[in-house]
Order: structure tokens, then C-alpha cells, then sequence
């Protein structure tokens, strides 16, 4: 078996590990666990999800491309089980499952809802990596072989559904921006950002202009200016940097390298969709309130990222090793090719941790101290100064309750036509 054989066997193990309970109103009223008879064939899209993460490390994609990448999977999945759901009679229909199991005739809407993601995985995850294709294609057939008497034929019904709403993501993707190269100008003088090549570039340059999913506008949550450069603020932020760069702890590094989730890793997103499936696993949740979530989460997290490049591009700050050339930074952290302020781990985290605590209230307390970790993990690693990381936060939690609110509202982008 090759090593892409491997990462989709692997993927398709986690589905003997899922269960999946009864269809439910969308909504993030779920925090007590739900008991219920377990069905052999599990969730579909915490599969998917993993082998997005396993093809984005693979493809070596930078954090600002696989940010990008993974809310045309969570959102697919979502608007192909609503879709799915409501070609079958939506939430009166004879075969849905029952809450506290599978229910008389429920497997067909089981199979239908994973059909309906397995279909819409495939096709973003093919447009998204063309060479897995036929590993992508053999996956949707696994799945649907996944039960006794199967291929099952609400399965392949829902698949058909799921494709269609693949390719009308994929239409979106292909015009939203994403693609469109930076054509500004990266400003030159004092205490302003340097680029890391010659002549100027700027990684993620492009993110103002990307078509957000719930933001009205990439400006709509800016950051307040930072500290001017050579104020009393600022040279403080930046005596502290120095100072834990000049007396940086092993302990420190660690955290530091643990968190730089660069190129080669499925990166940042990831490590919050990871969050998101051991939520929905300790919960059982159905593949409706799954997909929910991953769509709700990555399109946050994706704002999240345009408000922050809005920011970054605005105010054109400059690094800390670049304002003192003393300050060393981890190398497993490296030097980030946009401006400091603010922090984009800091946007991204604090957005995907607001979400995560209004589906799993209990678990706020421990998703904060991540966001607090995260933080802090880019000062130790001698890229940030602490008001980028304040900013960042400030404008990910901005973002995620405006998508929560329009979400929770039941008419934004989240909702199936």
C-alpha cells in the first residue's frame, strides 16, 4: 500500500469508530450527550474532514490556502444533507431515524445524509487535489458499501444530491477571489513591515478582496490601530519580545513549535476541526448537527482570516525582529511573509473557539486557555508583539458571534435554497 493508500485507509478507519443518532433541528443546544442505539456504519463527514487534513499536509498548502479550502468542505457538506433531507419530506418524513436510535425505516435516512456529504466531499476534495481522484472516488464507494445489502439506494440518492452541491461550491470557489493575484503596492518606511523577498511580495495579499461568507465587508470588525512606532506602548511591547527571546525557555520552544502548524501540516484550521470532531464524537451528534458545525466553524475561521489580512494590509506593521535585530525567532516558527498586526493565529483561534464554546458550552474554560496558548505561542516564538495577539483575539470572537448570529438567525449563506 502506498502512503496515499494508507492516509485514505486510515480516513476510512475512523468510521468504524463514529456513531450517528437521529436527525435534529440545527441548532447549539448540544451539550448533554444523547444515548442512543449505535449504527455500525458511523458518521461520514468526520472522515472526510481527516482526509482533508491528510491532503492539505500533503500538498504542503500554506495556513492561508488551507483556510480557505476547508469551508468549501464543511459547507458543502452541510447544504448536501439539508438539501438531501428535504428532497426526502425534511423533518415529517416516514424514515427518519428516532431520537434515541435508529428508528423504524431510519437507515435510510442515515445512508441518505451520508450519501449526501460523501457526494459533496468528493467533488470539492477532487477539485481541490486532482491527483487523489480515484482515491477519493474509491472512499464514496467504501462508504456506500459500508452496511449489509448495500450499495444502499437512499445512499446513492443522497450521493447524486451531495455532487450537485459540490459542484455549485466549487462554481463559488472558482469566483470568489481566492485566485486573483495581489496587485497593491506593499508601502516602504519607518516602522512599517518588510517583505521577505525582492522585489516586495506578501503572503495571503489577496484575502481583502476574497469573498467573505458572512462578513458584509473584510473591514466591517478592523482592528483599532496598534501602538504608534517609538511610543512608549510600543517600545515596551517590544522590550517584551527581547526579553523572552534573549532568556527563552526550553518549555517555551516547545510550545512555540507546537503551535506554528506551518507548511506540511494540515495547519492551524485543522487543529480546531480536530477539536470540533471530538466534540461531536463525546456528543453523539447526528451527521446533520456534525456538518452543521464543521460549516459554521470553517467559514468562521475563513472571515475570520479576511478581517485579519484587512488589518494586516491597513496598517502594514512592522515585526519584532525587523524593529530589533537582537530578537531571534524559533525556526520551527520561521518568519511570516505578511505584517505583525494583528495576529492571524490569534484571529483564527479565538474565531473557531467562540464557535466551539456556543455548541459545547462546558468546554469554554479549556478551548480559551488554547486561545491564550496559541497566543502567547508567537511571542515565545519572537514573531509577535502581545497587542497583535490582543487585537487578533478581539477581531476572531467579533467575527464568530456575527456568524453565529446570522446562522442562528436561519437565513445566511449556511442555509440550503
Amino acid at each position: 500500500m502506498g502512503p496515499r493508500s494508507a492516509v485514505f485507509a486510515a480516513s476510512l478507519a475512523i468510521l468504524a469508530a463514529c456513531t450517528d443518532h437521529a436527525a435534529a433541528p440545527t441548532g447549539f443546544d448540544l451539550s448533554a450527550a444523547r444515548s442512543g442505539v449505535p449504527f455500525t456504519a458511523g458518521l461520514a463527514s468526520p472522515a472526510w474532514q481527516a482526509t482533508a487534513a491528510s491532503l492539505v499536509a500533503q500538498a504542503n498548502f500554506t495556513p492561508v490556502v488551507a483556510g480557505h479550502a476547508y469551508p468549501l468542505l464543511g459547507v458543502a457538506q452541510y447544504l448536501a444533507v439539508q438539501r438531501a433531507e428535504a428532497a426526502d419530506g425534511g423533518t415529517d418524513a416516514e424514515d427518519l431515524a428516532s431520537d434515541i436510535g435508529i428508528g423504524r425505516g431510519g437507515r435510510n435516512r442515515l445512508e441518505l445524509d451520508r450519501g449526501a456529504v460523501a457526494g459533496a466531499s468528493a467533488v470539492v476534495l477532487t477539485y481541490l487535489f486532482p491527483t487523489a481522484a480515484q482515491a477519493l472516488a474509491d472512499m464514496v464507494a467504501a462508504q456506500a458499501n459500508a452496511g449489509s445489502g448495500d450499495p444502499h439506494p437512499s445512499f446513492s440518492r443522497g450521493a447524486e444530491i451531495g455532487r450537485a452541491v459540490g459542484a455549485e461550491i466549487v462554481t463559488r470557489a472558482q469566483a470568489d477571489g481566492f485566485s486573483r493575484p495581489f496587485i497593491g503596492t506593499v508601502p516602504v518606511g519607518s516602522g512599517l513591515w518588510i517583505s521577505n523577498t525582492t522585489p516586495a511580495t506578501i503572503a495571503g495579499g489577496q484575502l481583502p478582496g476574497v469573498t467573505p461568507w458572512f462578513l458584509t465587508s473584510a473591514s466591517q470588525f478592523r482592528s483599532a490601530p496598534p501602538p504608534a512606532f517609538g511610543s512608549a506602548a510600543f517600545t515596551a511591547a517590544l522590550a517584551e519580545i527581547r526579553q523572552i527571546s534573549d532568556t527563552r525557555t526550553a518549555e517555551q520552544v516547545r510550545i512555540a513549535a507546537f503551535w506554528a502548524q506551518g507548511v506540511g501540516t494540515p495547519t492551524t484550521p485543522a487543529f480546531w476541526i480536530q477539536r470540533a470532531t471530538a466534540g461531536i464524537n463525546e456528543h453523539g451528534l447526528s451527521e446533520r448537527e456534525a456538518t452543521h458545525l464543521y460549516a459554521l466553524l470553517t467559514a468562521t475561521m475563513a472571515d475570520a482570516q479576511i478581517g485579519c489580512w484587512d488589518a494586516k494590509e491597513t496598517y502594514w506593521f512592522i515585526r519584532p525582529w525587523q524593529a530589533d535585530v537582537a530578537i531571534t525567532v524559533v525556526p520551527a516558527v520561521g518568519k511570516p511573509n505578511h505584517p505583525s498586526y494583528p495576529s492571524g493565529h490569534s484571529c483564527v483561534s479565538s474565531s473557531a473557539a467562540e464557535v466551539l464554546s456556543t455548541f459545547f458550552p462546558e468546554q469554554r474554560a479549556q478551548l480559551e486557555a488554547m486561545v491564550t496558548e496559541a497566543g502567547v505561542s508567537r511571542m515565545y516564538g519572537g514573531i509577535h508583539y502581545r497587542f497583535d495577539i490582543e487585537a487578533g483575539q478581539a477581531l476572531g470572537r467579533n467575527v464568530a458571534r456575527f456568524t453565529i448570529a446570522a446562522d442562528a438567525a436561519g437565513n445566511s449563506v449556511l442555509t440550503a435554497r
